[in-house]
């Protein structure tokens, strides 16, 4: 009776220590869960100078790199935020494709325009003048803009346009304004038909090449 005492005590003792083995060993585990989280940018502009151009991935979770890269200083939407098991946060620019956010900043480049490029020039200007000449600049470059688009081209401008807002250059939903629906970031202030234009056909040039390449991914995703 005592042996067999001493034998169920020291089976009790060693699945308690078992227990507490397999706890500290889960208490002691930091891995995160990978997972897609609440959007918090709507555009980032790539920004790493080192190489001029970053990688793009198939997915966050397990990122094998495409092939595809995105120029330093280009701006592009962003669809969804996500966290991969390391840590590492991500956004998706459409149809899985990835990129580290640690190599994008939230907003729209400030020279991606020759609107903004201009306001840039003229950074040595106390701040109240420097926003109106900005503005000026601005209204004078729009004003005077001419789509170059033609043929094919044009169709598909303006197929993309009639989807988008049906035409309307006063049309809103949320951030995206306009007769193309761009992010009001993108239109830097003016939102007058000539730089509605402008401002497109440099999105356009700068993401896809060209509007019959929006137009085609616009069919194959809904947007552009």
């Amino acid at each position: 009776m005592k042996i067999k005492s001493i034998l169920v005590k020291s089976i009790a003792v060693a699945a308690m220590s078992v227990t507490g083995l397999v706890v500290a060993n889960n208490a002691g585990s930091n891995t995160a869960q990978a997972a897609i989280v609440q959007n918090d940018a709507s555009v980032v502009t790539v920004n790493y100078v080192s190489n001029n151009s970053i990688n793009v991935y198939n997915n966050y979770e397990n990122p094998v790199a495409t092939g595809q890269t995105l120029a330093s200083n280009t701006s592009w939407k962003v669809i969804k935020t996500a966290y991969d098991s390391k840590g590492h946060k991500w956004y998706d620019l459409g149809k899985n494709q990835w990129v580290r956010a640690k190599y994008v900043t939230i907003g729209h480049h400030a020279a991606a325009t020759q609107t903004q490029t201009t306001a840039q020039a003229s950074t040595q200007a106390p701040a109240q003048s420097q926003t109106q000449n900005t503005q000026t600049a601005s209204n004078t470059s729009a004003s005077s803009y001419t789509s170059n688009a033609s043929g094919s081209e044009a169709s598909a401008k303006a197929w993309i346009a009639s989807r988008e807002s049906g035409d309307s250059y006063s049309a809103s939903n949320g951030q995206y304004v306009g007769k193309y629906q761009l992010s009001a970031s993108y239109l830097n202030g003016d939102y007058s038909a000539a730089n509605q234009e402008r401002v497109a056909d440099n999105y356009v040039k700068s993401r896809y090449g060209s509007w019959t390449a929006a137009k085609a991914f616009w069919q194959a995703n809904g947007w552009y």
